[in-house]
């Protein structure tokens, strides 16, 4: 009787986290929004490849330039669709970083990932102050899920306030603000 309680506990232990895990849906929008990125990119090689062929022979007729612009919007609306905003719930339900976010709260930020936070006042965010202590921590996990550019080296983005502040590593020196971008 023992060892069947045993292995009844073991079971509900091991099974637990595995069940809890499985949610159908979050796991079909993730696979589409892979699989959204992955069309995205194939778009972009295949346009490069055909400005690069009609380039080859040193002319560009008026259809194949009509063409390349028409692939060019389809990927920029592509692009648009892809990226972060805060008004589409697509765009942000299901990632990890927002799995506490409960909507907007009066006096609060939130960090994706860290939670909420109370908002400081009297901090104006500008270029060559630098990010208080209590900022330093809250780095932006993917830049391009929310269209910012790869930080340079010893340069991270963080959260900060419901801006996007882009800080050397070494001081907090502020290299650049994105006010209310998320």
């Amino acid at each position: 009787m023992k060892h069947l309680l045993f292995a009844a506990a073991a079971l509900a232990a091991a099974a637990g986290p595995i069940a809890a895990s499985a949610q159908p849906g979050h796991d079909r929008r993730d696979h589409e929004r892979r699989e959204d990125r992955r069309d995205l990119q194939e778009d972009r090689r295949e346009y490069r490849d055909d400005r690069r062929d009609a380039r080859r022979d040193g002319h560009v007729s008026d259809r194949e330039r009509r063409e390349l612009s028409r692939d060019r919007a389809d990927i920029r609306q592509g692009q648009r669709e892809l990226r972060y905003d805060r008004r589409r719930a697509e765009t942000w339900r299901g990632r990890s970083e927002w799995r506490s976010y409960r909507g907007a709260r009066p006096g609060y930020w939130y960090a994706p990932g860290y939670g909420y936070y109370p908002v400081q006042r009297g901090y104006a965010w500008r270029r060559g102050a630098y990010v208080p202590r209590a900022y330093r921590g809250y780095y932006v996990q993917d830049p391009y899920y929310y269209g910012l550019r790869a930080p340079p080296r010893g340069y991270r983005w963080v959260y900060a306030d419901g801006n996007f502040v882009l800080m050397a590593l070494a001081t907090g020196l502020i290299a650049e603000v994105l006010l209310d971008r998320y």
